[in-house]
């Protein structure tokens, strides 16, 4: 882990079994909740609707994951501050002070909806800074936190591939209750795996028919299909698989309040018991590292 602090934190978490037992590697990005005051000195938004871009409470949903004998790594920073689902650099030049480096990404659809790797926004029309920020804070932030993280996160894998011939990287979010426009409700759950690409079907299938039977209504990859991270670490092919799992806020937080609502305790206990179903799952003998049941 980084040795940078966070306002007092360390930046991220790895907790870890006493002994890993299975090829898992579970992921947390957007739940962080530290907001430094420098930070929110720099936003226009008062200290409650910056979280509205949060991924409320799932390291906590997923709390379970080590003692199923797979780690968990989650962000403590906001999704607000800094977004490691995204590319390194995908950055407006609009949002920053002085000239970006030529490497800079500034034409992805991400960056362009207000969602780079240093947000511009925490939802439609929500601005977050009160002015144009110095470059040098952006790539500052991307060098302490952002690489770290992502050096973390390779290296469990890496270790984890090593040790079982293979590994599952599971990439755990929360998505709003409704779509963004009009009341239709979406699924309790979205199982993206970037449409086939970055994990086998054996995983995605058995990731949706645990939740299905369990009581959820399942999608696959609609909304959701996965980001950066699913995209980039997800290698089926040579036997690194990886998903996203998307939850349904509205099945235990208020989206108002941010409080933890009556069904919180039940779904964690039922992510529990999805979390250890879908960890009896074991890389075979086969050269292509395929995933076979227990």
């Amino acid at each position: 882990m980084s040795e940078k602090s966070f306002s007092g934190h360390p930046p991220f978490e790895v907790r870890v079994p006493d002994r890993q037992s299975v090829p898992f590697v579970f992921n947390s990005p957007h739940s962080g909740r530290i907001y430094p005051g420098e930070f929110l000195d720099e936003s226009r938004l008062d200290p409650h609707t910056i979280r509205i871009s949060e991924d409320y409470y799932v390291d906590e949903l997923f709390g379970a994951v080590p003692g199923f004998g797979a780690p968990l790594l989650s962000a403590q920073f906001p999704r607000a501050y800094l977004d490691v689902n995204r590319e390194p650099y995908e950055l407006d030049p609009a949002m920053l002070d002085g000239p970006v480096p030529h490497f800079v990404n500034s034409n992805s659809v991400r960056v362009a909806g207000g969602l780079g790797t240093i947000p511009r926004l925490v939802a439609e029309n929500m601005e977050i800074y009160r002015g144009r920020i110095p470059v040098e804070t952006a790539l500052n932030r991307i060098e302490t936190f952002y690489r770290p993280y992502h050096d973390c996160l390779r290296q469990l894998l890496v270790a984890t591939h090593s040790r079982f011939g293979g590994c599952v990287l599971v990439d755990c979010h929360s998505m709003p209750a409704s779509a963004q426009s009009g009341t239709r409700l979406r699924p309790d759950f979205v199982i993206g795996d970037r449409f086939g690409t970055s994990a086998s079907e054996s995983v995605s299938r058995l990731a949706i028919d645990l939740l299905r039977n369990l009581g959820y209504t399942v999608a696959r990859n609609k909304p959701y299909a996965g980001g950066f991270i699913t995209e980039h670490y997800g290698r089926p092919r040579r036997g690194l698989h990886a998903i996203q799992i998307e939850i349904n806020r509205g099945l235990y937080v208020n989206e108002q309040t941010f409080r933890k609502s009556a069904g919180f305790e039940a779904l964690q206990a039922d992510i529990g018991r999805f979390v250890g179903e879908l960890t009896r799952m074991s890389f075979g003998d086969s050269d292509d590292l395929s995933l076979a049941a227990e």
